[in-house]
């Protein structure tokens, strides 16, 4: 699962932006410092390139990070102290990858491409952790108003895999924070209902990748989900159904630099580009269901969710379909709480 996430984010070493089928006014000829000119046009098409990958490929990543169910099988509130409950999750997604290295930027000027796409499994381990504050008030057999808090911890590892480096320089935790309001608590003849907000973030990362002799770095990437859910969940016997849907907000930002080296008949010499600053936020819908198993002391859950909804263009053009296209993920945990 580790290596799956790594190389899912290594191809993120490009800059983010929700422009139209054109040309994005970060790349204009002339923008970038070359030795003469003419150079700066082999670094227009690299660079818009570099804008459509991420917009193809952050929304990939923003979905293995938020997940579905803030705690995999679990709708409503705990019932407060000493109750809590830990899980250990994995986020699992079969990502279309643009192969990047069979294509190669033009040195006239911003060139619109097909990328090729090979599908492949992306991952990221996180453990979540929830705690009752409050039972909440009494109503006939069951209590609403019930307070959690939830807290989440992602790890990502500095990983080198070929040709690209990923560094993780704050740190390879990253904890997240949210809570849950019961709206009913589960009863022998009741459901648990209750709405979440859980905020989960990517440590913070720096990427240097290459292709040939052209690099690409990425400093202080930075991609942060919030999360809203209304979930619904009834315990049988032996097993226990969860169902919910909600909103997801990803934001993504970094640094963004590329080197593009002498080419025979095309840039007579390197050029450098000036680093560029981009931001990108993306709202989608979210929908999921959990399947549990109650074991004696653990509760085994997996889940299967889609997220949809959004507008990304792109200059550039995918095998694997649109940037903005939903996506069917999964997750499966094991969960010891009382």
């Amino acid at each position: 699962m580790r290596r799956s996430f790594v190389c899912g984010i290594a191809a993120l070493v490009f800059a983010p932006g929700a422009f139209a089928q054109s040309v994005s006014p970060q790349c204009p000829p002339g923008a970038f410092v070359g030795p003469i000119p003419d150079n700066t046009k082999a670094t227009q098409d690299a660079c818009q390139k570099a804008i459509d990958l991420f917009q193809y490929l952050a929304p990939q990543l923003g979905t293995i990070i938020a997940g579905g169910n803030a705690t995999l099988g679990s709708g409503g509130a705990l019932g407060g102290l000493p109750h809590f409950g830990i899980t250990v999750r994995g986020n699992v997604m079969q990502g279309s990858i643009p192969q990047i290295d069979q294509v190669t930027p033009a040195v006239d000027g911003a060139t619109s491409s097909q990328y090729p796409t090979k599908k492949q499994i992306i991952g990221l381990p996180t453990v979540d952790m929830s705690v009752g504050l409050f039972k909440g008030l009494p109503i006939g057999i069951s209590n609403i108003g019930g307070l959690d808090l939830i807290m989440s911890v992602a790890y990502l590892p500095s990983v080198s895999s070929g040709s690209v480096d990923v560094k993780v320089p704050d740190g390879s935790f990253k904890f997240g924070f949210g809570g849950r309001l019961g709206l009913l608590q589960e009863s022998m003849l009741t459901p648990g209902i209750s709405v979440t907000y859980l905020r989960r973030d990517l440590p913070t990362v720096n990427i240097a990748a290459s292709s040939g002799n052209d690099s690409l770095r990425v400093n202080q990437l930075k991609v942060q989900t919030k999360a809203w859910r209304v979930v619904a969940n009834k315990n049988l016997m032996l097993f226990g159904l969860a169902v919910g849907a909600g909103k997801d907000k990803y934001s993504s930002g970094g640094n963004i630099s590329a080197y593009v080296a002498p080419r025979v008949g095309g840039n007579p010499t390197a050029v450098n580009t000036n680093d560029i600053v981009l931001k990108q936020d993306l709202t989608r819908t979210n929908y999921f269901a959990d399947l549990s198993m109650n074991l004696v002391l653990f509760k085994l859950t997996g889940e299967i969710g889609r997220v949809s909804g959004g507008s990304i263009s792109t200059y550039n053009t995918f095998e694997g379909g649109k940037a903005d296209d939903a996506r069917t993920y999964g997750s499966v945990g094991l969960r010891f709480g009382f």
